[in-house]
């Protein structure tokens, strides 16, 4: 990630909608100036945060940076209704945060066909250097879209003639045996806690896939390429 500090650095940045992670703001502090960048970011759907002098002062590594610091995506994020137009399918990560997780997720969902890959404000890994060496060039040919929650998102797809189907360890469906459509939406959780509640009640299916041995679930990435790759199989989709 490309680090932005100073009033006129992230303003800029703000207003020709450069692909930013989150804007770092000075706690406590008020001007007109920065209450535009405030206003800017939320505009723009960028995440706030409100920190210490001392924690932007080192954040900054020596740069003056006036209040404010911002840091810039190594990608840019795609809009969620262009891309559900055409894809087939698309990958929703409910707060993946290991960069090398979701470098790999974005390069598999590729190979798979996704046409798309969305990622929430918060509780998320953003697109940083890490993830698009991880990546592997997918990055740069894989729209990410970065929701505002992922419930909202799964909600708007639905609109748009998706079926969701969430990954589980619970899920009563063993993934060789769904009912996979076309388009179809997979949402998968985050490291260590799964899917998130509301987020499981929101799918339309929830599938897991069988285990041998006493280990409950394999690593989210992994989890990823088997489960994509089958709705891939069992939907008939042409392979290269």
């Amino acid at each position: 990630m490309q680090l932005l500090a100073g009033i006129h650095a992230v303003r800029e940045a703000l207003r020709a909608g450069g692909a930013l992670e989150r804007v770092l703001l000075l706690r406590g502090a008020s001007s007109p100036r920065l209450q535009e960048i405030v206003d800017l970011s939320r505009a723009r759907g960028v995440p706030l945060r409100f920190e210490t002098r001392e924690a932007l002062d080192r954040l900054s590594h020596g740069a003056v940076h006036q209040g404010v610091i911002a840091y810039q995506a190594s990608g840019k994020y795609a809009g969620l209704d262009e891309i559900a137009k055409a894809a087939k399918l698309i990958v929703l990560l409910d707060g993946v945060e290991d960069p090398h997780n979701l470098g790999a997720i974005l390069r598999t969902a590729y190979a798979a066909g996704a046409g798309a890959v969305v990622i929430p404000e918060r509780r998320s890994a953003g697109l940083t250097e890490t993830v698009a060496k991880a990546a592997a060039g997918a990055l740069s040919v894989l729209p990410v879209v970065r929701a505002v929650n992922i419930k909202r998102a799964m909600e708007d797809l639905k609109k748009a003639g998706f079926w969701v189907y969430g990954l589980d360890e619970r899920g009563p469906v063993a993934h060789t045996s769904a009912q996979w459509t076309v388009p179809t939406a997979i949402v998968l959780g985050g490291e260590g806690h799964g899917l998130h509640q509301q987020v499981r009640e929101q799918c339309d299916f929830l599938v897991r896939i069988p285990m041998a041995g006493q280990i409950a679930s394999l690593n989210v990435s992994v989890a990823c390429g088997v489960v994509l790759f089958e709705w891939r199989r069992a939907t008939g989709q042409p392979t290269g």
